[in-house]
């Protein structure tokens, strides 16, 4: 399988490169990035490591250049683990907020499904707090989870639409990410995760694992949450597979 990956340089964009470049199906890894992407050390041997694609796009919003594209030709797969989080979004603009979600994601959609092999399957990494119903009142961070929610909803339309075209999409919406050398999760903050009805936390492996599992044996629902993102990255995952 060739997976295109973004978001390479962030936290489960990293995870997602480290484990795809270990698993033997999976034969090419093309990150796309605003800067070179490099294997962590940690991925294994340089038969693994010598998989791995770093392209550099500059324009996000425009049409993907011939550069770009002959990288993104053929591939099987895209997880998008490109966004802007909450935290980050409080000391920008939210025009800027909204360009990178779903500006972003929508025109890379487009320009890879283009190109890109049939079936496509295209993972979208989002979060349980995101809201799909544009008519419901959120009591906190209204504006970024329904804007999150469309994008959502954009992906799943862009797949109906495209259906015979063997577009694929899922939606991943874990709660909290558990990973070592991060700060542990505040009982405040899961207890409030809870409240979504889903399993709040879950470890970075398993949910990078579950969506490269869902890129190479098909995509089983929509949307993945932090239960199904458990269950299939738990029986993807070898113990020594775990980051460290």
């Amino acid at each position: 399988m060739k997976l295109i990956v973004t978001g390479a340089t962030g936290l489960v964009g990293s995870e997602v490169i480290r484990l795809a470049l270990r698993n033997p199906a999976v034969t090419s890894v093309v990150a796309i990035a605003r800067k070179p992407v490099l294997a962590q050390a940690s991925v294994g041997s340089e038969s693994q490591t010598s998989k791995l694609q770093s392209v550099v796009l500059e324009s996000w919003t425009s049409p993907y250049p011939e550069s770009v594209i002959r990288h993104v030709k053929d591939a099987d797969a895209c997880i998008w683990a490109l966004a802007v989080t909450p935290s980050q979004s409080k000391d920008m603009d939210f025009s800027e907020v909204t360009t990178i979600c779903y500006d972003y994601t929508m025109n890379g959609l487009t320009n890879m499904a283009a190109h890109a092999s049939k079936p496509f399957r295209f993972i979208y990494t989002s979060g349980v707090t995101v809201e799909r119903d544009q008519e419901k009142t959120l009591p906190f961070l209204s504006e970024y989870r329904l804007m999150r929610g469309r994008v959502e909803n954009a992906i799943l339309e862009f797949a109906k639409q495209h259906g015979d075209q063997g577009v694929e999409v899922t939606v991943a919406k874990p709660g909290g990410i558990e990973s070592p050398g991060r700060d542990a999760i505040s009982a405040p903050f899961t207890t409030m995760l809870e409240t979504f009805g889903h399993t709040p936390t879950v470890h970075l492996s398993e949910l990078a694992a579950a969506m490269i599992d869902q890129c190479l044996h098909g995509i089983t629902k929509d949307p993945l949450w932090g239960e199904d993102v458990v269950e299939i990255g738990q029986r993807a995952l070898s113990p020594e597979d775990y980051l460290k």
